[in-house]
């Protein structure tokens, strides 16, 4: 079953079981990949869907860091709320060890140095790709090749 199908079949079942908070954030997500589809003229893959999923969990991440720093914790709630039902699409995320493996990989291939960064991170960026947060990855590669 694609993930899109998944998504689809998840918002008739949140719909059936009156899960309101559920089915209002995979209306977002459908709608946001509607957008694209439109825009693009393109059906979406599942690895289109997992970086569309991705940025909204960015976007989740940042609002309820001002969330909390302007003592509106009801309103983080809510985009953690969001972020639960947004986890629930992502791929198995990579562990520690996972990530060092293909970092070092990638430094082994382009050098140690601040000049090979982007090349690294390049390499490094499909792989995991909706398997961890890259500006977590990003420091990493800048603590591995000072």
């Amino acid at each position: 079953m694609s993930l899109k199908q998944r998504i689809t079949d998840d918002m008739k079942t949140a719909m059936r079981e009156k899960d309101t908070a559920r089915l209002g954030t995979i209306r977002l997500l459908l709608a946001a990949m509607k957008q694209r589809e439109v825009d693009e003229r393109i059906e979406l893959s599942d690895e289109q869907i997992v970086a569309i999923i991705d940025k909204m969990q960015k976007q989740r991440r940042d609002s309820i860091s001002q969330y909390e720093a302007a003592a509106r914790q009801d309103l983080a709630d809510i985009e953690k709320a969001e972020m639960r039902v947004l986890d629930g699409y992502m791929p198995k995320q990579a562990d520690e060890a996972e990530i060092i493996a293909i970092l070092d990989a990638a430094i082994a291939t382009h050098g140690a140095n601040v000049a090979a960064m982007g090349k690294i991170m390049a390499e490094i960026k499909p792989k995991l790709a909706g398997r961890a947060d890259m500006s977590k990855v990003s420091g990493l590669v800048k603590s591995r090749i000072q």
